[in-house]
């Protein structure tokens, strides 16, 4: 690594610590390292240049919209009656609540595409209600973190759309089907370790409701999951394109929360549109940052060399996904997914294809990976807001994050090394 690298790589940490935001710190750390080769005005050209060239995408323009629908939803209502849905199905089941947590960040998260949202809605609810029930509030705490990351795979998802743009041009249409066998998956896996734990500690169940409540709870519920069919639906069939599922999301959205629930009043639709909009710009100078920097690295030819020392460590393709997924754990835990995903993805995406596989299941791995940096120490957001809403210390749910963190670990050794998983979807598809 020559000295260009080392800069930027040191200033950018080193920012970090100072707990300088994010896009700022990659921002300024590339800025300082092109200053070692250029002048100053011709490299804040070169940046600004590349932020904008980043944001010049079409498929972009699909991220404000699924942020305001995920919005609305949040504030109309949505995780109760998924919630409710998810208790006439499964809450008499052994560690039903532990179970339904599970299920309900799954359905929310897709609908919201957020997993801080789905920490949020989700956590407001059941943690509270688990904590009456008995289960410890740190195990709670848990759950709930690790099961709010699996929207981040069922579609749709922004960072999907975020790895198509930084891989060069993967379908978004063949992504959004590819995440959902490995994001059932993870709940799947979540929800095995729910039911041995509530079954190793006692936790009670709650009683089998009758058909007719069941009916009425799902029938509730339908409204908002015929969100995921109308906009999946509607993109794999070449109805419309993702840019334009997300603005059918906004008016479906607002149909739902604001004429048929009524939990929205119109008045408060300014508020969202402000909070959606702060969150976009976030996301927005995140990936005009992150661009940058990526150009750099790229200039610096740094993507090429790693590439080189990895397949100078092991002529193994088991070993050096192996090492990949480890270095990029490492990332998750303390950089954001969208600036991982659009800064690595360059940088690891070559290899994987030398070694066979295809920039589908590479997206589904890195998003799976970068998924359980979101909800591991020190940066995972999920892990504070979780915290908060529990009355708990960061410290106190590492433990029972163990388990959950093997389930999920577990099934992304298989996404990395079984192609059909990634792949089995879009194929039936024909994406």
């Amino acid at each position: 690594m020559d000295m260009t690298a080392i800069v930027l790589v040191v200033a950018f940490f080193a920012l970090l610590v100072l707990n300088v935001p994010i896009s700022f710190s990659i921002g300024i750390a590339t800025l300082i390292a092109m200053l070692m080769n250029i002048d100053f005005t011709p490299a804040v050209t070169t940046i600004a240049q590349r932020m904008a060239g980043g944001l010049d995408s079409f498929a972009l323009l699909a991220i404000p919209f699924f942020v305001l629908s995920g919005m609305i939803m949040g504030r109309g209502g949505i995780a109760k009656r998924l919630i409710n849905c998810a208790l006439a199905l499964i809450g008499s089941l052994p560690g039903g609540l532990a179970l339904v947590n599970v299920v309900s960040c799954m359905l929310f998260g897709a609908i919201s595409g957020s997993a801080v949202a789905t920490t949020s809605a989700i956590g407001s609810f059941m943690l509270p209600e688990m904590k009456k029930q008995g289960y410890d509030e740190n195990f709670s705490a848990a759950v709930t973190a690790a099961a709010s990351t699996t929207g981040m795979l069922i579609p749709p998802s922004n960072i999907l759309i975020v790895y198509a743009i930084a891989s060069g041009g993967v379908s978004i249409a063949a992504l959004f089907m590819a995440g959902y066998l490995p994001g059932i998956m993870v709940g799947l896996s979540l929800m095995i370790v729910c039911y041995f734990h509530a079954k190793r500690k006692g936790y009670a169940t709650t009683e089998r409701l009758p058909l007719n409540v069941v009916v009425k709870q799902v029938a509730a519920a339908l409204p908002s999951l015929f969100l995921i069919v109308l906009v999946i639906g509607g993109i794999v069939g070449g109805i419309f394109t993702a840019t334009e599922a997300g603005a059918i999301a906004v008016v479906y959205s607002l149909v739902l929360a604001v004429g048929v629930y009524r939990e929205v009043q119109v008045k408060q639709l300014p508020d969202i549109l402000l909070k959606s909009a702060e969150t976009t710009a976030i996301v927005m100078l995140l990936i005009g940052a992150s661009t940058a920097m990526s150009w750099m690295l790229s200039f610096e030819n740094i993507p090429q060399n790693i590439s080189a020392f990895l397949l100078d460590i092991s002529d193994n393709p088991i070993m050096i996904l192996l090492l990949i997924n480890l270095l990029l754990i490492v990332v998750g835990a303390f950089l954001d997914m969208t600036p991982a995903v659009l800064i690595f993805t360059p940088i690891f995406l070559p290899v994987a294809m030398q070694l066979g596989m295809s920039p589908l299941q590479f997206g589904i791995m890195i998003v799976l990976n970068l998924s359980i940096g979101l909800c591991s120490p020190p940066v995972g957001a999920v892990l504070f807001i979780t915290c908060a809403i529990a009355k708990t210390r960061l410290d106190k749910i590492i433990k029972p994050l163990l388990p959950l963190y093997g389930a999920m670990f577990v099934v992304l050794m298989l996404v990395t090394y079984v192609a059909w998983f990634s792949e089995a979807l879009p194929a039936v598809f024909g994406l």
